[in-house]
């Protein structure tokens, strides 16, 4: 069996984040929550679910990856996989062996979770979301023919093909800069179809003017940066 390790960044995720740990598979050997500085009963809630709590005080969706990185990189035995999922139960844990499906069966070295219109519960994105994903995903193509068509949070690849990227990003960009960067790298990558529901609590980028227009100027950035390497 593949040791498979699942990393999920929180931020004041208390109502839903012991939903997420506990719905993911058996065949995950660590859940490793990532506590961004919450407020709330996350580290608490996510505990006693039985995960493993991290804390990054540095606010931030690409800190608080980078931590989980971290830890799992002082580890005695490196894991096969990495998965990413929000801690917000808007995905569907229990889809995490599809998700991998494809690295297992098939050696693909990247898999994103696509969040499919005819999957999506209505009102689980946000308008700025459905445009954001359009267009990243459009310049993606244009400029690299690239085949996604999501930034999705659910994801997987390969530890050692992650370890390569050296991923740096802090903030909202993390997601594109990984794409961009197995773009770059030639690595074989694929989506699988996930389903998708609303989320439980207001999101923290979508869910407000500021976030949206940050993580716009990030996903823009990143994409425009590697255009012109």
């Amino acid at each position: 069996m593949p040791d498979i390790k699942v990393i999920i960044p929180a931020f004041n995720e208390a109502d839903s984040i012991a939903h997420v740990i506990r719905e993911l598979p058996k065949t995950v050997s660590e859940v490793i929550v990532v506590n961004n500085n919450s407020s709330d009963h996350t580290v608490k809630n996510a505990k006693a679910a039985g995960a493993t709590v991290l804390t990054e005080p540095r606010k931030g969706y690409g800190y608080a990856c980078l931590k989980g990185l971290d830890y799992v990189a002082a580890l005695d035995r490196s894991p096969e996989i990495i998965v990413f999922i929000d801690g917000d139960y808007s995905d569907y844990p229990e889809e995490l062996d599809k998700l991998v499906a494809p690295i297992l069966q098939k050696d693909i070295d990247f898999v994103v979770g696509a969040r499919k219109k005819s999957l999506r519960e209505e009102g689980s994105m946000t308008p700025q979301q459905v445009f954001g994903n359009w267009l990243a995903t459009f310049l993606m193509r244009l400029f690299f023919g690239a085949k996604f068509t999501d930034l999705g949070p659910f994801r997987a690849i390969k530890y050692e093909k992650l370890k390569e990227l050296h991923m740096e990003d802090k903030t909202y960009g993390w997601t594109v800069e990984m794409q961009l960067k197995i773009l770059k790298k030639k690595m074989t990558y694929t989506e699988v179809p996930v389903r998708y529901k609303r989320r439980i609590g207001i999101s923290k980028v979508s869910g407000t003017v500021k976030g949206s227009i940050f993580a716009g100027i990030k996903i823009l950035g990143w994409i425009f940066k590697y255009s012109i390497k």
